[in-house]
């Protein structure tokens, strides 16, 4: 850093000599002053020395005169005024006390003193020359007044009077025309200090304007441009030992340390912007930027943290969400698998249903033939042949029916299992399982009453079966036991009746099983749908959890 003269000591330089300069001025106008007054001074004391000078001489000619008057008129006015003038006025005296109180010269005092000896020397001469005017003799005294030794005196009074009245002007003057001299070369004086003070103002004004006013304008400008923002604004000042130089490297240091900071903030942003936060703060922050600091850091902390979060629940939520998906297929799968068997089986059942009702029929029609068997035993022989191949039919209905009690217990047992199956899935789903869990619980109820229908169907088909072969033994033994007919028929009779209301009964279980079924089907359509809604949403949501993972996997974090 350049070596510089500081404002404060320039400042108080130009200060200095302005106040010297201004101090030396106004010693001038004092001493301007002074020596106007001791002109205008020497002047009142020229003047009151000339008139004391003319008052003295003026009453000495005043004397003479009235003297002179007096002699010529003898009028006592010019007696009186005389007198007066010597006793009263006293005009010479108080002339010459006057001068002398002002300052006279010795050669002056002298000079007073030789007139005031001739002065008095002719007062003698004047008291005679009016006793002589009062004893009548006023061509005496006009011949004494006005002659030659009178005249001789007054002349030397004149004469001395003359060279007092010139030496006094001479010395007057003299003294006037020093003062005035030394007035003028005040004035002049006080003239080139004006000079010397306009000359410093105006070297005072060019170099504050340089060295301080136009420096502190460029800093004023560049420190609006810094509040504006704008820290790339040209600045041609150059830093120094001064305190202006010291203020514009302040200036270039705040604004380094602005783009310091704005740089460093800039980059951090931008890496984190990028996916990138595996960054550091630096610890050269300084001052009101500290907090700026400690913030960036908390932010860089909070979001690794919270990224890190979201990219382990990220991975998990995939996982579960492909685990979810695989089951959700599995399910849908499996409910479709289960609408289609339940549809098979609503299908058998109302195949059983009709087959039963049929037979509900028969047995019906069996139960009327029998009321009639004992109207008709006369006939018995003819109708013989007849019931037995109805027997036969009877026996082929029943074995059928055994079959189709084998595939109830078949269609019973693939439901609990996919009941078993839908519970199991129901309870791996958790919440969103619970409604399918509530069906599958039905479907297992059913299952079950379908089972115990079948297997009292089973029983009652068993029983018809055992008794349609005992009808074929009593059929084959009618021919053999004709004597035991109207008891073998009223047998006959009570059988297919218990038959006919088995057979009632077993096409109302029927028919319940069917209206089951119905429900079962649309339930496990539903399901079916439901289960094909929560495949897509399964896919949906591991897609989305694919995306999150490549979305979270954008961040490079710290320790990854």
């Amino acid at each position: 850093m350049r070596k510089s003269m500081n404002q404060s000591t320039l400042s108080l330089i130009l200060n200095g000599i302005s106040i010297l300069t201004l101090l030396f001025l106004l010693f001038s106008l004092m001493t301007y002053n002074s020596i106007t007054n001791q002109l205008n001074e020497a002047n009142e004391e020229r003047f009151a020395l000339t008139y004391n000078a003319n008052r003295f001489m003026n009453g000495s000619a005043y004397l003479t005169n009235e003297v002179r008057a007096y002699a010529a008129t003898g009028d006592e006015e010019h007696y009186n005024n005389y007198w007066n003038e010597v006793n009263e006025l006293k005009n010479r005296d108080k002339g010459v006390a006057a001068m002398q109180e002002i300052g006279i010269t010795s050669e002056e005092q002298d000079m007073i003193n030789e007139m005031y000896s001739l002065s008095n020397q002719l007062v003698p001469l004047e008291e005679e020359a009016m006793n002589e005017v009062k004893a009548g003799s006023r061509e005496e005294a006009v011949a004494y007044v006005y002659g030659t030794e009178y005249s001789d005196s007054i002349a030397k009074i004149n004469a001395l009077k003359e060279q007092f009245l010139a030496a006094l002007d001479e010395r007057t003057l003299a003294q006037v025309a020093e003062l005035q001299e030394r007035e003028e070369l005040i004035r002049m004086v006080m003239i080139l200090a004006m000079i010397l003070v306009g000359v410093v103002l105006l070297i005072v004004m060019i170099v504050t304007r340089r060295k301080i006013l136009r420096p502190v304008i460029l800093v004023k400008n560049q420190m609006g441009e810094i509040s504006k923002g704008n820290l790339s604004a040209d600045f041609t000042l150059q830093s120094d030992t001064s305190e202006i130089g010291m203020l514009v490297e302040s200036i270039h240091e705040t604004k380094r340390e602005l783009k310091k900071y704005i740089q460093d903030i800039d980059f951090i942003l931008a890496q984190m912007a990028d996916g990138n936060m595996d960054l550091s703060v630096g610890d050269d922050y300084r001052g009101e930027f500290l907090p700026i600091q400690n913030a960036m850091r908390q932010i860089l902390d909070a979001l690794n943290g919270a990224l890190f979060r979201i990219n382990q629940t990220a991975e998990q939520v995939s996982l579960e969400a492909e685990r979810l998906s695989a089951g959700a297929g599995i399910l849908s799968n499996g409910t479709v698998q289960q609408a289609s068997a339940v549809e098979e089986l609503s299908a058998s059942i109302q195949e059983i249903s009709r087959q039963v009702d049929s037979t509900s029929e028969d047995a019906e029609y069996a139960r009327k033939a029998a009321e009639e068997a004992s109207e008709m035993m006369g006939i018995c022989g003819q109708k013989m042949e007849a019931l037995t191949a109805a027997m036969e039919d009877i026996s082929k209905a029943s074995h059928q029916i055994g079959g189709i009690i084998k595939t109830i217990d078949d269609i019973s047992f693939q439901t609990k299992i996919l009941a078993l199956n839908a519970a199991v899935e129901a309870a791996r789903a958790g919440e969103a399982g619970l409604g399918f869990a509530v069906v599958a619980d039905e479907v297992q109820s059913l299952a079950n009453k379908s089972a115990a229908s079948a297997q009292g169907i089973t029983e009652l088909i068993e029983n018809a079966m055992q008794l349609v072969q005992y009808g074929s033994s009593l059929s084959s033994d009618t021919t053999e036991a004709l004597s035991g007919v109207v008891k073998s028929a009223e047998q006959s009779a009570e059988m297919v009746e218990r038959i006919a209301d088995s057979a009632l009964q077993q096409s109302q279980s029927l028919k319940q099983l069917t209206r089951g079924m119905e429900q079962i089907s649309e339930v496990v359509q539903t399901n079916a749908a439901t289960a094909q809604e929560s495949a897509a949403s399964a896919r949906e949501l591991s897609d989305m959890s694919s995306e999150l993972k490549l979305s979270v996997h954008k961040f490079r974090l710290r320790g990854m």
